[in-house]
């Protein structure tokens, strides 16, 4: 069955053949980055419907143990319990194909990471596809859910991807070109050379003495005439009267 993916500028045709027993993918999806720690597998085995509690020691219960047959034994991998590289590898498929389906089929607004990872964000998109089918939102992707998104991604790749209509640009005339007019470069105008008039000879001027300035002579002021002072005349001597003798 066609499965794919598209990550933002990168698009990622891959093919794969999903049945109830086996799985036929592109080498890209069945590498995995690294060995899953315990709680990783039993987390990846809980994705995909099977019975198994997560936890530290999970590996060693013996209800994931009997998962672990399960699975191998549903795509006849070898059944040992073990989960060795091939059982890992085939699980990282699985979980790679399935993400790769919920991209394509539900566009989420977070594109989920195409890894071997059965994480938190990859079962709250898978709820999402439970809830687009009116079926009770779980979180696990069990066979029947992924034969049926499976389905829906082939169709999707089916679509012809609409071509956007390209608006023809208008055939632009070529404007001629003009030979420009060489600029002509004008004579300079020649000024003729002024006649020259003579400079008549010029007859000295003898030099003149000039006249020594005279210094007048300054006007003398004539003395005030003096007044004479009149002569004081001396005030005459009085004579006492002489006393009078009363008559007796």
């Amino acid at each position: 069955m066609w499965c794919g993916i598209k990550k933002s500028s990168v698009t990622v045709a891959l093919l794969g053949l999903f049945t109830a027993g086996a799985i036929i993918s592109n080498s890209g999806l069945a590498a995995r980055q690294r060995n899953y720690a315990g709680m990783e597998f039993c987390s990846v085995l809980q994705g995909l419907g099977y019975q198994v509690t997560v936890s530290n020691n999970c590996l060693q219960a013996q209800q994931t143990k009997k998962s672990i047959r399960e699975f191998q034994k549903g795509y006849k991998l070898g059944v040992d319990g073990i989960v060795g590289p091939k059982t890992q590898d085939h699980a990282a498929s699985i979980v790679r194909i399935l993400k790769a389906n919920l991209n394509l089929v539900l566009k989420p607004q977070k594109t989920l990471t195409v890894s071997q990872f059965y994480d938190t964000q990859t079962q709250a998109v898978v709820k999402q596809y439970q809830k687009k089918l009116g079926l009770e939102a779980t979180g696990i992707a069990d066979l029947a859910l992924r034969q049926r998104l499976d389905k829906e991604a082939k169709e999707v790749l089916k679509k012809p991807t609409s071509t956007p209509e390209v608006t023809p640009t208008p055939e632009v005339t070529p404007t001629p070109e003009v030979t420009p007019t060489p600029e002509v470069t004008p004579t300079p105008e020649v000024t003729p050379t002024p006649e020259v008039t003579p400079t008549p000879e010029v007859t000295p001027t003898p030099e003149v003495t000039p006249t020594p300035e005279v210094t007048p002579t300054p006007e003398v002021t004539p003395t005030p005439e003096v007044t004479p002072t009149p002569e004081v005349t001396p005030t005459p001597e009085v004579t006492p009267t002489p006393e009078v003798t009363p008559t007796p």
